[in-house]
């Protein structure tokens, strides 16, 4: 289930970002474990983990030495409007 989740981010384009929510009733599992899918990312660079926010559209944890200030930055880099830590739902797939 992992691998599909992650195959799952690949599909997400560079211009969107996705729910945990979103992504468990697409694969039919509880967000949490959309959440611990993320968390053990060990190809971030690939699985663009970092596209995936909580169904409040709040920019929230990212597994990295420099946390949320990282996933910030690389959501801004792809176009993603953030204000307030908050994505702009035209932006949620």
């Amino acid at each position: 289930m992992k691998q599909e989740i992650f195959n799952y981010l690949l599909t997400i384009p560079k211009w969107k970002v996705t729910t945990y929510k979103n992504i468990a009733k697409i694969f039919w599992v509880h967000p949490r474990m959309v959440s611990q899918t993320m968390r053990y990312n060990k190809n971030p660079e690939f699985f663009s983990c970092y596209k995936v926010i909580a169904s409040t559209w709040k920019i929230s944890w990212y597994n990295t030495i420099r946390w949320v200030e990282e996933k910030i930055e690389k959501l801004e880099k792809d176009g993603i409007e953030i204000i307030n830590w908050v994505i702009d739902k035209k932006f949620i797939i």
